[in-house]
């Protein structure tokens, strides 16, 4: 049973905030000692798991700026669209990040010396009189206070014609994709100035368009395979060892529509806003904006298991499409074994679906559980009459809360929640006897214990 621990406010503790600090995408590294975030205002904040088990605030540094393009008369917003780890092969950290034009490769590494006693410069870095120079000596290292820092190891830019909607680090550890909305590029880690066009959807007429990509991702195991989903509901599997350009797909994963249910609707509601291969390599996970499908490799035709997110949504549909909400963009993932799915939807709650037993449960990430010890109780959203005093009646859900990025532990039943400029960490809870319960879904409420001191930056 999956218990929320950890909670941390990214922004001040204050109610009102800006844009700026609304997160954009959450991402942890490989071992998931580390956890990444990037917000609408280009900052990149770094969390370190601590041997207690809470996540602090590791780095914080500006990724993007705001740019110009003056040929296309073009703002170019700072906002990080996406985060992805490269894995560890030494001390370093390396993390990509991206805004809609410009991906940058960011070193982060620690330094605990320094180095005193230089021959032509003093203890402040000013060169020396070379005239005062008589002797020569032997620089030494001091120890001095953890510093973390992050450099720019490289700037992958001016390859996009459209703006940048996902990145993916292969597992050759040597190449990564960039997608946009008509193209997907394969890039050479140690190469910034060309990338090779792999996807290329534009007609010849822009008018003929019919599609656009939304997001692409590479197979955690097969360097040659790829998948990248589409506006219109499919996902495609393109294997690079047939062609160089992946136009041509090896299979077409799309879910045939009853043409007596189809509406105005249906394709918008349709676009898979995220795509994510399972840990195994065997099944792929895509999201709507209704519900969370699994896809097994072998299998186009149709998808394997549906969930079901927020159905009751269906009869709102006119009303979301008027403010624009029918076009957001919600993630999704896998826990670390594959048995279990997480997705964000409105009034700040999450779904979680457990693959094994079909139960499914909704819980809500703000700040009442924020407090030591505090208990969630899973929550309910009903249509119609309340059954209980704690439903939720559908036409007194709040649309501006949203959970739109998602992130699980590799590993363990840790996961990261993004709330407009808060985002809560919450974790399995221990037994008596010192052990992990299992990552099943229950129906009783789980009990949440918060970090008593969020970090705050």
């Amino acid at each position: 049973m999956l218990s929320p621990i950890l909670c941390s406010d990214l922004a001040a503790l204050e109610p009102e905030y800006t844009e700026a600090d609304v997160i954009s995408t959450v991402e942890f590294n490989q071992t998931g000692e580390f956890l990444a975030t990037g917000d609408k205002g280009g900052r990149v904040v770094i969390f370190q798991r601590e041997p207690q088990g809470e996540y602090n605030v590791y780095s914080t540094f500006q990724s993007h700026e705001p740019e110009f393009d003056y040929l296309k008369s073009l703002e170019i917003e700072e906002r990080i669209n996406k985060i992805r780890w490269l894995p560890l092969h030494n001390p370093a950290h390396f993390l990509l990040a991206t805004n809609d034009k410009t991906i940058k490769l960011w070193k982060v590494s620690e330094r605990d010396k320094r180095a005193e006693g230089y021959n032509l410069r003093d203890e402040e870095g000013r060169l020396k009189d070379l005239s005062t120079v008589t002797t020569l000596q032997v620089p030494v290292l001091r120890p001095m206070d953890l510093l973390v820092e992050a450099s720019p190891r490289r700037v992958f830019a001016n390859a996009h014609a459209y703006h940048i909607n996902s990145i993916s680090v292969n597992s050759d550890c040597e190449t990564y994709l960039s997608a946009d909305d008509l193209r997907i590029n394969l890039w050479n880690l140690n190469i910034t100035d060309r990338s090779f066009n792999i996807v290329d959807l534009k007609p010849e007429n822009m008018e003929d368009l019919s599609e656009v990509i939304t997001v692409a991702e590479f197979h955690p195991h097969h360097c040659h395979l790829l998948a990248f989903s589409s506006s219109t509901g499919t996902t495609r599997l393109c294997d690079m060892r047939a062609s160089a350009l992946c136009d041509q797909h090896a299979k077409l994963f799309e879910e045939a529509v009853d043409p007596s249910h189809r509406s105005f609707f249906s394709e918008i509601v349709s676009s898979v806003s995220d795509v994510k291969f399972s840990h195994s390599g065997r099944y792929l996970l895509t999201r709507d904006y209704l519900a969370v499908k699994v896809w097994d490799l072998n299998m186009e035709n149709k998808p394997v298991e549906t969930y079901q997110v927020h159905d009751y949504l269906r009869t709102k549909l006119c009303s979301l499409y008027e403010s624009d909400c029918i076009f957001d963009k919600f993630e999704c993932a896998w826990n670390g074994t594959d048995s279990v799915i997480m997705t964000g939807a409105y009034n700040n709650y999450f779904r979680m679906f457990d693959r094994a037993s079909l139960r499914d449960v909704t819980l809500e990430a703000s700040r009442e559980v924020c407090k030591r010890r505090a208990v969630l109780q899973p929550r309910r959203v009903c249509v119609g009459k309340k059954q209980k005093e704690t439903d939720v009646s559908v036409d007194s859900l709040d649309f501006r809360k949203k959970i739109l990025h998602t992130a699980w532990h590799p590993k363990e039943n840790i996961i990261a929640i993004a709330a407009s400029n808060n985002l809560y960490i919450f974790q399995d809870r221990l037994t008596p006897n010192g052990h992990h319960n299992t990552p099943e879904i229950q129906s009783a409420p789980p009990k949440w214990q918060t970090q008593p001191n969020p970090p705050t930056y």
